[in-house]
């Protein structure tokens, strides 16, 4: 029997599926990799209407204030001021079910925060983890499909799941986070947010930095374990839906604190591993928290579908100061979750009431399309430039300059001291407690045992053995013990 090829919608051979095009081996990637566009345009029209990704969520109004004084590390108005406030919507989701799905499941979160300041709309999509399961965006959809519920059965298959981590060594971090006492929070309320991406802050005299954020949650982290949370998903669906419109309704307004980590954009090159790839984090020896301000909520939505499911967050929403790194995944974010928008809610959608500015006004020169609601005075003009004073280009860059080197083509990842894909998960569970380590275990095998391929199984333990000896034996015994009995 002949070898399959995989190739493009068109037909042409695929000869790259693990790495996108990119401008030298540590640039950003290009436009012109047609391969990575359609997986991901084509990846976001595969449902109708709900999310692909991240469907089942919630979300509420609130304010953030600045607290520490960061203008040495961003122009970036809404954080020029200590004191100054801005105002905002936060919206927290599961990642793999779908609408009708329980809130209390083994998951990640979606943590999104959508910033209106006084310069234009700034968009924060991140997760509850620090990490994600893949470095490159060609292998998202792939990610997602194997996760999600099963063409033939209906439902989430171990072996789809499972299989696919057996592929994909660098997933070994964050199963590692995932299969952990938080992989389950008990409350939007009681989990941590993070930007989980590398960004690009530039200040007022264009020095460049790339900064990790964290939002420590204030009323401390409280999870579940794998029983509880079946329990809870059993009794209401709706649980952390519940927790947080009640909470905020009694005036009990949920709150976290940002803190960045910042690195200095000349030591990146030479750091002992890529502070580019999402599924490391940086050690806070290395680069330390520091503060900058306070995310309160205390506003509910007054209905749900046009707020929360309406709600549209894009990490190319940039405003002056604050702008991408060569992270890949980020990189592919800035093409699909905007994309995903535009299909499900129309290219209108930034005119919804709360996608739209509210500190300043767009002006631009978008006309027509479904939905059009931004009506212009009789007269104005639709092009750029113009004699008749329409809006103007301001020549000033977001952000600074990305320096690009090399040839085009897919690459690996820039070659670093300490690379691989296995010493952080390690660390991480070195520093569980023996309590912790037994429950991440326990649940790893739960899932692992199920799977039918021996193959599977044993690529698997392989990652586990990787990260760290005791690891590997340990679960190795776990899954052997529930296979037997």
């Amino acid at each position: 029997m002949s070898k399959r090829v995989l190739t493009t919608e068109s037909g042409a051979p695929v000869a790259d599926n693990q790495n996108s095009s990119s401008a030298g081996v540590g640039g950003p990637l290009l436009l012109q990799d047609q391969h990575l566009l359609e997986k991901l345009a084509r990846f976001n029209r595969e449902r109708i209407p709900e999310r692909v990704v991240h469907a089942r969520g919630s979300g509420a109004y609130g304010h953030f204030t600045v607290t520490d004084d960061v203008s040495d590390l961003t122009s970036a108005a809404f954080l020029n001021t200590v004191g100054k406030r801005t105002e905002l919507f936060t919206r927290f989701s599961t990642v793999a079910d779908n609408l009708g799905g329980a809130d209390a499941v083994r998951d990640p979160r979606g943590f999104a925060v959508k910033f209106y300041t006084e310069e234009g709309n700034y968009d924060l999509v991140g997760n509850n983890t620090p990490v994600f399961f893949i470095k490159d965006p060609l292998k998202f959809p792939d990610f997602i499909h194997s996760q999600k519920r099963d063409p033939f059965t209906g439902k989430q298959e171990p072996d789809n799941v499972w299989d696919f981590w057996a592929h994909a060594p660098e997933a070994t971090h964050q199963v590692t986070w995932l299969m952990g006492d938080r992989g389950i929070p008990a409350s939007y309320r009681h989990m941590n947010g993070y930007g989980s991406h590398t960004y690009q802050w530039t200040n007022a005299a264009g020095d460049a930095f790339f900064v990790k954020y964290h939002f420590k949650t204030n009323q401390g982290i409280r999870s579940l374990s794998a029983e509880q949370g079946q329990e809870l998903a059993g009794k209401d669906a709706n649980s952390h839906q519940t927790d947080l419109l009640q909470a905020i309704e009694r005036g009990v307004h949920p709150s976290w604190t940002l803190y960045v980590q910042v690195m200095p954009a000349a030591e990146a090159d030479g750091y002992r591993f890529n502070p580019f790839d999402l599924t490391k984090v940086w050690p806070h020896a290395d680069y330390p928290l520091r503060r900058v301000g306070r995310l309160v909520l205390d506003r509910n939505p007054d209905n749900v579908f046009a707020e929360v499911e309406q709600a549209a967050f894009s990490p190319n929403n940039f405003v002056p100061g604050i702008g991408p790194s060569p992270d890949k995944m980020l990189q592919g974010r800035l093409f699909a979750y905007a994309d995903a928008h535009r299909y499900r809610l129309g290219v209108n959608h930034t005119q919804l009431a709360v996608n739209a500015p509210r500190a300043t006004t767009a002006d631009n020169y978008g006309r027509d399309g479904l939905m059009a609601a931004n009506a212009q005075p009789r007269g104005e003009k639709n092009y750029e430039p113009n004699s008749y004073g329409g809006p103007a280009e301001t020549g000033t860059p977001l952000s600074a300059p990305l320096a690009v080197h090399g040839h085009t083509g897919t690459h690996e990842a820039p070659a670093h001291s300490k690379d691989d894909h296995f010493f952080q998960a390690g660390e991480l569970y070195r520093l569980m407690s023996e309590e912790e380590r037994a429950r991440l275990v326990a649940n790893i095998a739960g899932g692992l045992s199920q799977v039918s391929r021996e193959d599977v199984i044993e690529k698997n333990l392989a990652h586990f053995h990787a990260a760290d000896p005791e690891y590997g034996k340990r679960v190795e015994a776990a899954v052997q013990a529930l296979r037997e009995g």
